[in-house]
């Protein structure tokens, strides 16, 4: 009775609701078919709906040409070739059907659906590679994660190269995060990326603070590996001239600022700092002091702070989320979030003037610190599986 009398007025949305509470599902479909509203009747049937009433509302979608609402219902009732024909036939830049397609594949479990949507992202159907973002996601997906790191290095290298480096470093970070939680070796050239990539993002943190030191270490390890950072090159070695100078590392700041004097980069240089820095190169100061030496947190030898990998022991050192240096065995802390580990000290010093941990983003808390007791899972991590 309601139902009729939500119709007498022409709102057929409240009819068909009212239908469906009277469990006369097929008035209700005949009335969304007739009066256009069948995507309403999809909303109201909802949880309570089976893989035939799916079919039904695929059905007419399919009739009606539009292909996304198609293959999502189609998706729904477990038809997942027809989903993948509809969704394929969709705009390609339309990122919500190229995500049901990939939900459709991680359901359906089907080689063949998997294959002809690799081909459509890898551009084999329509001459039109797709953002491999999402095939990084169809990966994830398929629970694929060696091919999923893969796709995540190269995502992360166009970013690097196009010198959107957060973006770059948080691809590497969740990806990271991913391969952890399936206990999945992570390949050592993600490593090294997100922790070059992480040593940039902590310079201007670091020089904030007005800690030119810590910001000029950082400065050389970004420097020395220049080549992954090819649109920054020229802005990057000034700044890493300019704080190694003001960090009284006369002699680092000195050999940065000859490799700006080579003709390749000598007429990119800003002119508020070309004067200075040609004037460090005409009169060298080689005066350094040496880098303080830390314990090795594996073997306890004595080696610079910033230095990740042991003379004595061969290990790669973890560093610390903070400074960027190997972390101290005796004085360890991790982000309550991420986990990453972190020197307590210098970690709590740090979030007097930060909110949020540099690695993972999140807000921390510096009081929630606690000193890691059993540190050998953070000095040598599990591998995983190959």
């Amino acid at each position: 009775m309601v139902a009729k009398f939500f119709q007498k007025l022409n709102d057929y949305g409240s009819a068909i609701q009212f239908l469906v509470m009277s469990k006369c599902n097929d008035e209700a479909f005949q009335l969304a078919q007739t009066h256009n509203q069948m995507e309403v009747y999809a909303d109201i049937i909802g949880p309570d709906a089976t893989p035939e009433d799916y079919q039904s509302i695929a059905v007419y979608f399919e009739n009606e040409k539009n292909n996304f609402l198609a293959g999502k219902f189609f998706l729904l009732s477990g038809q997942y070739t027809k989903a993948m024909k509809h969704f394929l036939k969709c705009n390609s830049e339309d990122s919500q059907a190229i995500d049901l397609a990939i939900e459709t594949v991680g359901r359906a479990n089907d080689e063949q659906l998997t294959r002809q949507l690799i081909d459509y992202l890898m551009g084999e159907t329509d001459g039109m590679p797709k953002d491999a973002r999402y095939l990084f996601r169809l990966y994830m997906a398929l629970k694929q994660f060696r091919e999923a790191a893969r796709t995540a290095i190269i995502i992360a290298r166009e970013e690097q190269n196009a010198g959107n480096y957060r973006n770059a470093h948080d691809v590497l970070f969740s990806m990271f995060q991913e391969l952890k939680q399936n206990k999945i070796k992570i390949p050592a050239e993600m490593q090294s990326n997100l922790m070059i990539l992480h040593s940039y993002i902590l310079v201007k943190m670091h020089v904030k603070r007005g800690d030119h030191m810590k910001g000029a270490r950082m400065l050389i390890r970004v420097a020395n590996n220049i080549s992954k950072f090819p649109s920054h090159i020229v802005p990057i070695l000034t700044s890493t001239v300019i704080e190694c100078h003001r960090a009284g590392l006369k002699n680092s700041s000195f050999s940065y600022a000859a490799m700006l004097m080579r003709p390749e980069y000598r007429d990119q240089i800003d002119f508020k700092y070309k004067k200075k820095i040609e004037m460090i190169v005409r009169r060298p100061d080689k005066s350094e002091e040496e880098e303080p030496l830390t314990s090795c947190p594996v073997c306890s030898f004595q080696l610079p702070e910033t230095d990740l990998l042991c003379p004595e022991c061969q290990n790669n050192l973890p560093y610390c989320i903070a400074t960027g240096r190997h972390v101290l065995k005796e004085d360890l802390t991790a982000c309550p979030s991420c986990d990453f580990p972190a020197i307590l000290t210098e970690f709590s010093s740090l979030l007097e003037s930060e909110e949020n941990c540099p690695m993972c983003s999140e807000k921390v808390n510096k009081d929630v610190l606690q000193k890691i007791v059993d540190t050998q899972p953070y000095l040598a991590p599990s591998e995983g599986t190959e």
